[in-house]
């Protein structure tokens, strides 16, 4: 069996395809993987290190502002077209996936116009351009949000909630206060996690640090990563109730001693904190594409699992007010807990992986 990924621009259109073909390895053995991906993109620097065959093509997004650069778009799918028909000719897939992102559209329709069956990963509540065109063309698409059906065309492809692919929890979960006690913190205290997405968020960062410099309620503790590009200038407030690192790795450590997380409403992070039951203060990201985080952080709120905190509301006042409620409301926050839960889909890599062994034997199309 042989598995074309097309996907990436970012990690939210990346990594869940490489969780997909981790656990098709773990599954079905031997498959063939390839990873069609984006010069311009994260997968740049991410897929050579995995060890999975790839190929970098010149795609470029819609230049909706800048329409006098679409011609880059225009030549760059003809460079890409010519590239995958290669791959493909070489490769014979069985089925293309997409995952999201500029970077899938042209395998999707050289898999559309020659009749290859396609499957996609849709992994946010409000899907984006590519997904919704070649939800038309696809069999099955597997769905990080229920919410996400009521934008996608009624036809042939079959709709399945899967939740998105992550690195799921332990079956069995560390304690809470032991995970706390190895940040350094009282096995008793209440922990705090803020985080931005790899490369942090400014907007975050200003927030926590107002609020730990107005001063913490007793008891609580702060784990903050910055992101790279900002840890410079926060290190220096590092101390030892407040953690101040550039980055989580592995974030799971993070998770495991967390009640509450600040972050972005972005569909990987989300659903990670989901599976681990951390309730949620959501600021999504304002200029994200199609405000997709905005819906996430909505849907997420309307599920009870998360507080959506728009940012034009965010400011070191607000995050204390919340985050001092909440702390000192145990019911609320075990409300919170449940539907961070109740969303959470640990496995959802491997019952992707399933399905597309499924399609795959039956010789779908």
């Amino acid at each position: 069996m042989n598995v074309l990924f097309a996907g990436g621009g970012t990690g939210g259109h990346l990594y869940p395809g490489l969780a997909i073909a981790r656990a098709l390895e773990r599954r079905r053995s031997p498959v063939g993987i390839h990873f069609i991906g984006a010069r311009r993109g994260i997968e740049r620097d991410i897929l050579p290190a995995t060890g999975y065959a790839h190929t970098l093509v010149d795609a470029h997004p819609l230049y909706r502002n800048r329409v006098w650069r679409n011609w880059r778009t225009v030549a760059g799918a003809e460079s890409a077209w010519r590239d995958v028909g290669r791959v493909a000719a070489d490769f014979r897939p069985d089925i293309v996936v997409g995952t999201g992102g500029y970077a899938s559209g042209v395998a999707l329709a050289w898999a559309a116009a020659h009749r290859r069956c396609i499957v996609q990963h849709i992994g946010d509540s409000q899907p984006g351009a590519t997904a919704r065109l070649f939800a038309r063309f696809s069999t099955e698409a597997y769905l990080g949000f229920p919410e996400a059906e009521r934008s996608l065309p009624r036809g042939r492809c079959v709709y399945v909630v899967t939740g998105n692919p992550i690195e799921p929890p332990p079956d069995i979960r560390p304690a809470r206060s032991d995970a706390r006690v190895r940040w350094g913190f009282p096995a008793s205290a209440r922990v705090l996690l803020v985080f931005g997405g790899s490369q942090g968020a400014r907007a975050l960062n200003v927030a926590t640090l107002g609020f730990i410099e107005r001063g913490l309620p007793e008891s609580l503790c702060v784990i903050w990563a910055t992101g790279k590009a900002h840890y410079d200038v926060y290190k220096s407030f590092d101390r030892p109730d407040v953690r101040v690192v550039p980055y989580l790795s592995p974030i799971s450590e993070a998770y495991a001693a967390a009640d509450i997380a600040l972050v972005r409403g972005g569909m990987m992070g989300t659903s990670e904190l989901c599976a681990w039951g951390v309730p949620m203060i959501i600021c999504p990201l304002p200029t994200a594409a199609h405000d997709h985080q905005t819906e996430n952080a909505r849907s997420l709120e309307a599920a009870g699992a998360a507080l959506h905190l728009p940012q034009a509301e965010l400011s070191a006042e607000r995050v204390g007010a919340v985050v001092t409620a909440l702390i000192g409301d145990e019911g609320r926050l075990a409300v919170l807990a449940r539907g961070a839960l109740s969303r959470g889909r640990p496995h959802a890599a491997d019952e992707i992986a399933a399905r597309i062994v499924e399609l795959a034997g039956n010789g779908s199309h």
